[in-house]
């Protein structure tokens, strides 16, 4: 995607990192020592490895660049370093060049056979070139300013085969260039450095690799090294751990619990680093795909904190520490943004469950959500899709054969709640959690909860809500012009006898807000009730003409719009930011954007695989009015957070992404294909007829198509129970529905 390059530092003179923080190298930052639990009470420090490695290309010229301008203070910049023939050294991430660079284009006869560390290893090595000749291999040469330097040397053993010193390089550098670390997963070499070192401010780190490899100084397993910590200290003044050492992990990618290693190492003097922090990967399901939960949980909680973090994203944890620590976690402000659930939290358990439904409201929602359906009996429901097929276990149950192809509705065969009493959805059925990503290696949320939690109908959510910590409830109407004329049944009059049946008339203490895409639901609910009003657009549009905006303010007060209508996307990548907010807002319009997710996947390469800088960009970035999100939990951390109001001391890493800057910077060679216009919003997409009377029709008699069980009763008057129209293919659809949902 980006130019690859990479950073260089010759032993001669200084020719190093050019990296652009003014003044000298930043000492490490101290706070009272209660607040953290460090070593020596500062304030952990971010390892950028490689630079911004997460987006760029990992030692590239823009990695560093990038980690100095979107990082904080107490970023360190972590350089892999590698010998070139004639003993200068390189940043490079991986001791074969080609695995990095574009080397086997240029030397296609380069190629070599070599033992690293005891294993045969083929490839392009740096030790068969000199400095010249990699000059055609993209690197950037310039002047150093003190700033935070890590060096790690990987292979010290390896180029000593090669009659190469890499200790000899290293002491060279520390004469001109401060150092303030340097790691290493070889006893041997951390050794061979410490008396000339230890008067220097520099400080040895031991690097462990995984507990079955063996140190090749000592022949010993990083493991039982790892039971010695007392040996340890002796040669290093910190420890390096991938992150598993501290925070086990199952193989269903469920957290264990905290090992000692933290407390023992402080309990030794050392300072322990945690390592393999990286955003835009698989991350244990307890974190609900939030990074930033995942760094807090090795700095911010009860038992200990790790003296920095190694990690390819080095904003998470610059907001981490700058922003999302030691914060008072019981406040509740209902304030702007609003928090709205999209289907309760929708991202840890099925959608519109009792567990899902607690779960956002327990995560601080100021607003829990419920789309309404209707069954073949005519009880309201919470479900998110008229179609069962997606969230419940219909597909695997003997309703399978009820499936029907209802065009006014939707394109492939479904079977819609309508086609099933609510007790046979109540006590046959059971939820199925979303996983809106999941052709994305199969990535999927919450396994362990995929099908936990009890269905509700509207009345159960109503009094549900009572009582709780949220400012209101919103109900979501659609399909109610085809319910009115194919089942016999108002929903929205459904809607406004449960509100009255619960009590909801006479309380002042939660907001109701009706929400739906057609225009008659809410001018038919405002002629009728007195709740607030959403108009939520169901397309991507770049602005709302004038008549248009008109025409909402006569039936709403608000209006949702998606992610796509603020911050239009190409392959991943923004173009540019639209008006859109500012339009609806000058009319006195609120705005709320849908749906947030935290998944990586879900969010422009511009927000970093960070649901925080996303949340960031359009709360601060384009002034919303409220988050509509699968994840309550990280917009109520977001809304807490202590840099939200610091005006022109904000740092960098919580200002808004600057729109398109990241398209900037790709070669043109490389640029996605250009986005075609998003429409503008007009006032005949607003307007509607009025929604139509509900004519009670006559139930149809029971179908084959009934259950093993027995034909289902038959619907109460005014609800007509829809039999199959293709039950030819029925069988491969089911299968498919089992395959992907079981």
């Amino acid at each position: 995607m980006m130019e690859r390059g990479f950073w260089w530092m010759a032993a001669a003179g200084v020719s190093a990192l050019l990296l652009l923080l003014p003044g000298t190298s930043v000492a490490a930052q101290k706070t009272n020592a209660s607040t953290w639990q460090t070593l020596r009470g500062d304030v952990p420090i971010v390892i950028a490895k490689g630079g911004f490695s997460g987006l760029f290309p990992d030692s590239s010229s823009g990695a560093y660049l990038f980690a100095v301008a979107a990082g904080s203070p107490n970023t360190n910049f972590w350089c892999d370093v590698r010998l070139t023939k004639d003993g200068i050294g390189i940043c490079l991430p991986n001791i074969k060049l080609d695995n990095c660079t574009t080397i086997a284009n240029l030397f296609p006869q380069g190629k070599k056979d070599y033992l690293v560390n005891g294993i045969r290893t083929e490839g392009w090595f740096s030790v068969d070139f000199t400095f010249d000749d990699l000059a055609n291999v993209t690197y950037v040469q310039g002047q150093v300013k003190s700033v935070p330097l890590w060096l790690n040397v990987q292979n010290a053993i390896f180029y000593s085969q090669h009659n190469l010193s890499m200790r000899s390089y290293i002491l060279s550098i520390t004469r001109n260039v401060v150092i303030d670390y340097i790691s290493s997963p070889e006893i041997g070499f951390l050794t061979s450095l410490g008396t000339r070192l230890q008067k220097t401010k520099t400080k040895l780190v031991f690097r462990f690799l995984g507990e079955d490899v063996t140190e090749p100084s000592t022949n010993q397993t990083y493991g039982t090294l790892l039971k010695n910590l007392t040996f340890i200290k002796t040669f290093a003044s910190g420890i390096l751990v991938p992150k598993h050492y501290i925070l086990p992990v199952t193989s269903d990618l469920y957290l264990e619990p905290y090992t000692s290693i933290v407390t023992d190492a402080h309990k030794e003097g050392l300072e322990i680093y945690a390592g393999d922090f990286v955003n835009d990967v698989a991350i244990p399901y307890n974190y609900s795909y939030d990074p930033l939960a995942e760094y807090l949980s090795f700095i911010d909680n009860d038992k200990f904190s790790v003296d920095g973090f190694l990690t390819d994203f080095p904003v998470t944890p610059a907001e981490a520490v700058g922003c999302f620590s030691h914060i008072n976690k019981s406040s509740i402000d209902h304030g702007k943004p609003v928090i709205f659930s999209h289907n309760g939290a929708s991202g840890d358990y099925p959608d519109c469950t009792d567990l899902a439904y607690q779960k956002a409201v327990d995560d601080g929602a100021d607003i829990i959500d419920c789309p309404v359906q209707v069954t073949q009996d005519g009880v309201i429901i919470c479900m998110s899709s008229i179609d069962l097929m997606g969230v419940t276990t219909v597909g695997q149950s003997p309703f399978r054969s009820r499936l029907s192809t209802i065009a006014e509705l939707q394109s492939p065969p479904g079977i819609f709640t309508f086609n099933l009493t609510w007790d046979e959805i109540n006590k046959n059925l059971t939820p199925s959690i979303s996983s809106p990503f999941l052709n994305y290696n199969g990535m999927v949320r919450n396994p362990r909860s995929k099908n936990a939690g009890n269905f509700m109908t509207l009345s159960d959510f109503l009094s549900f809500a009572k009582g709780k910590a949220i400012s209101g409830i919103l109900i979501n109407i659609e399909h109610a012009a085809f319910l009115a004329e194919n089942i016999g049944i108002s929903v929205a009059d459904g809607v406004i006898s449960a509100l009255k049946d619960a009590g909801y008339n006479n309380q002042t203490t939660l907001d109701v807000i009706i929400q739906s895409s057609n225009s008659s639901v809410l001018t038919y609910m405002k002629q009728r009730t007195k709740y607030k009003l959403m108009y939520r657009v169901d397309e991507s549009i770049q602005d709302a003409s004038a008549p248009s905006i008109t025409d909402i303010k006569k039936f709403a007060d608000s209006v949702a719009v998606d992610t796509q209508s603020i911050y239009p996307v190409t392959r991943k990548f923004i173009v540019n930011g639209t008006h859109l907010t500012t339009s609806l807002q000058k009319a006195g319009l609120l705005v709320h954007v849908y749906v947030l997710m935290n998944e990586f996947v879900s969010q422009p390469w511009d927000f970093f695989s960070d649901p925080y800088v996303q949340l960031n960009s359009y709360v601060q970035g384009t002034d919303v009015d409220g988050i509509i999100t699968d994840f309550p939990a990280s917009a109520r951390a977001y809304k807490r957070n202590l840099c939200r109001n610091l005006g022109d001391n904000t740092p960098n890493y919580m200002l808004p992404v600057q729109v398109g800057g990241l398209l900037q910077v790709i070669p043109n060679t490389a640029q996605p294909p250009a986005l075609p216009p998003l429409p503008v919003l007009e006032d005949s997409d607003v307007v509607e007829p009025s929604l139509p009377p509900a004519v009670p029709i006559k139930p149809s008699p029971p179908t084959s198509s009934s259950p093993p069980q027995g034909n289902p009763s038959a619907p109460p008057s005014g609800v007509r129970a829809l039999s199959p129209k293709s039950s030819a293919i029925v069988s491969m659809v089911v299968i498919l529905a089992a395959v992907l949902f079981s």
